[in-house]
């Protein structure tokens, strides 16, 4: 007897796993199957419509995103605004260890299905919006330390817009001078902000605010 539960969580892996290093349109659900060890008719009864795996993946990806991506960092780092640059310097260790062919799954998907599949984009942005929570999270535990009106979400879509430009330009010119440059200049604007905090006779820095003015 099939074992439901455990053939459609392997359907999701091996999807996961094909779509960050394939793509989506390269992605055949006859080599899902075989990766996940599973009949082709398993896949169908699970998944009637190649969208509709793809939607199971970005759910999959939204609950991952504390045990596989967050906790270790968390876990080893306490300070908040640490634990921000901790999650990029992850990024940048994923990028060596392929090769920069594992750039960021959601950003990836979002160009290539984000015009085509409305539902699957709607759940892209969630996944996006868990991210941007949990950076967000960080910048609000250090508000203490950031100057009075500081938006921690602001700083946030600041920091995701700055690692998803940097792992696109590794990923074209292998190699890491994009990124690391790009880590050195976001470090650079959080210590102002932090001497803008505790500094009360300096010149004001221009803070972003989530709407966009400052």
């Amino acid at each position: 007897m099939v074992d439901k539960p455990d053939t459609r969580e392997r359907l999701i892996q091996a999807a996961m796993e094909l779509f960050v290093f394939q793509g989506y349109g390269n992605t055949g659900l006859a080599q899902i199957a075989r990766r996940a060890g599973a009949q082709p008719g398993s896949l169908y009864y699970f998944f009637p419509t190649k969208e509709d795996l793809l939607c199971a993946t970005l759910e999959k990806r939204k609950e991952l995103l504390y045990p596989e991506v967050l906790a270790a960092i968390w876990e080893r780092i306490d300070d908040p605004l640490e634990r921000v640059f901790g999650l990029l310097a992850g990024y940048r260790r994923m990028l060596e260890m392929t090769e920069f062919r594992h750039g960021c799954p959601i950003g990836n998907l979002v160009i290539e299905v984000g015009e085509t599949h409305p539902h699957a984009r709607a759940l892209l942005a969630e996944n996006f919006d868990g991210w941007l929570d949990a950076v967000t999270g960080c910048f609000a535990a250090a508000s203490h330390r950031l100057p009075e009106h500081t938006d921690p979400r602001a700083l946030a879509v600041f920091v995701l817009t700055t690692m998803e430009g940097a792992v696109m330009l590794a990923r074209t010119y292998r190699n890491f001078e994009a990124y690391d440059a790009a880590v050195v200049h976001l470090r650079d604007y959080v210590e102002r902000l932090l001497r803008a905090g505790t500094n009360a006779g300096e010149a004001p820095l221009e803070i972003p605010h989530a709407n966009g003015n400052t």
